[in-house]
């Protein structure tokens, strides 16, 4: 067994639960698929009424596919990429170079664990706070998105309940992109669409809304 969340709206806020399911052992996709069904059956169980939906590379579904970190682009780099090459520590960064390898690559840089605390974000020469957690993730995926996704499969999104990262495991990061489907489900459930919306709107809409 293991346990997962699952990012849905509640009171008109990004909230989470945490539920129990068969861990399917391996690294093989369809081992990841059956560990998705069963996470996926374990939330229909608890609310029968949920359309969840798998945001990462080991999707059944396109779009939750075309919604993994991975396949995202921002500016013409993977978001990943985008997303650790932004890291300023007390000891080092931001790293630039990380830009121009593979996201998984960027992801294990081996300076991203050894340059000290994480004090803040430096994207396009704009610093970002490390608090609220997870605010410039949430930001830059977001803006990604509406540079990837045509409108039609951004409006999809408000067709699911609950939003899942298989891969996310709370005890050992802290930013997932199901998180940040969950918010734009609310973006477009408040607003139509998604809002342009500076540093600071974004920070002050991330620190009333979301968990």
């Amino acid at each position: 067994m293991a346990e997962r969340p699952a990012y849905f709206l509640n009171n008109g806020k990004v909230s989470l639960k945490s539920f129990s399911f068969e861990w399917f052992a391996g690294l093989s996709v369809s081992q990841k698929q059956k560990s998705i069904e069963s996470l996926h059956s374990s939330i229909s169980k608890t609310d029968s009424n949920s359309v969840p939906l798998e945001i990462s590379t080991k999707s059944k579904n396109p779009l939750g596919v075309k919604l993994s970190a991975f396949n995202l682009k921002l500016d013409n780099f993977k978001l990943e990429n985008i997303y650790q090459s932004s890291k300023v520590f007390t000891g080092g960064g931001a790293y630039r170079d990380l830009l121009e390898i593979s996201p998984k690559d960027a992801k294990r840089d081996e300076r991203l664990k050894n340059s000290g605390e994480l004090k803040c974000f430096d994207y396009n020469g704009e610093i970002f706070p490390v608090f609220p957690k997870t605010a410039f993730y949430d930001y830059i995926y977001i803006k990604a998105v509406k540079q990837s996704l045509s409108e039609v499969e951004i409006q999809e999104i408000k067709k699911y309940t609950h939003f899942t990262d298989i891969e996310f495991n709370p005890a050992k990061g802290i930013s997932t992109q199901a998180k940040s489907v969950a918010i734009i489900k609310l973006m477009l459930d408040m607003y139509g669409n998604i809002p342009e919306l500076n540093k600071n709107e974004f920070i002050t809409f991330h620190t009333e809304y979301v968990i």
